[in-house]
């Protein structure tokens, strides 16, 4: 597996009659590695996400950010805004790529986590109810829970909610998810973000806490 010189490894997912691009990066000694679940419209090109993706690994995580989506089925969404809500289709895929990591001789001994964002935090979540012995903890940043439906009391991971403090609709939307949840759990607001985050500041807390969250769940990086 080589490295570009940002250290990641572009890696080809397979995920059942597709395969998917990502970016597979593995600090020494991490204990475990967070995979990104983009949100709507989005890709593992995601400019937020690549940079908590940074955050995390300055903190000794490993880090998989890939499509959910084929460049054709990217192409069909910009048009129909579609299959980025097709949460099944979404889950199913980030399911396949955890398999695939837990086959891989360099990752299958590390713990899992999810981050997901807008749309693929519900699929973060559904597909955590779905592999309750392998994820070990799950990051929602302004996500919609609601959208994993049922999948949401069958959540063991230890799960964290990040909201903009100013993005009403979507913070009543996880405060009700959180009273489904059964796992441990936890709704943080960031005073004063938007949907985005795109505050000054406002990433860098995000970033700030599912590092934490993260560290305290699936371990310390080992020296």
């Amino acid at each position: 597996m080589s490295k570009d010189k940002t250290g990641e490894c572009p890696v080809k997912v397979p995920a059942g009659t597709v395969t998917l691009d990502g970016d597979l990066c593995l600090p020494a000694g991490a204990p475990a590695v967070v995979v990104f679940a983009h949100g709507s419209g989005s890709s593992r090109r995601s400019p937020r996400n690549q940079y908590v993706a940074g955050v995390l690994r300055n903190a000794g995580l490993g880090t998989l950010l890939f499509d959910l989506l084929t460049a054709d089925e990217e192409e069909i969404d910009t048009r129909t805004a579609h299959l980025r809500f097709d949460i099944r289709l979404l889950s199913t895929r980030l399911i396949l790529a955890t398999d695939w990591l837990k086959q891989r001789a360099d990752t299958r001994n590390l713990r899992v986590g999810y981050f997901g964002a807008s749309t693929g935090a519900a699929a973060a979540l559904v597909a955590a109810a779905e592999r309750p012995g392998v994820i070990g903890a799950v990051v929602s940043r302004g996500g919609r829970p609601d959208l994993a439906g049922a999948a949401l009391p069958r959540v063991k991971a230890p799960t964290l909610l990040i909201v903009g403090g100013n993005d009403l609709t979507v913070v009543e939307i996880n405060r009700e998810a959180l009273a489904r949840l059964q796992a441990q759990k936890k709704l943080a607001t960031v005073p004063g973000a938007t949907h985005l985050f795109e505050e000054p500041g406002a990433l860098e807390e995000v970033a700030r806490l599912a590092a934490g969250w993260f560290t305290n769940h699936l371990g310390q990086p080992q020296s």
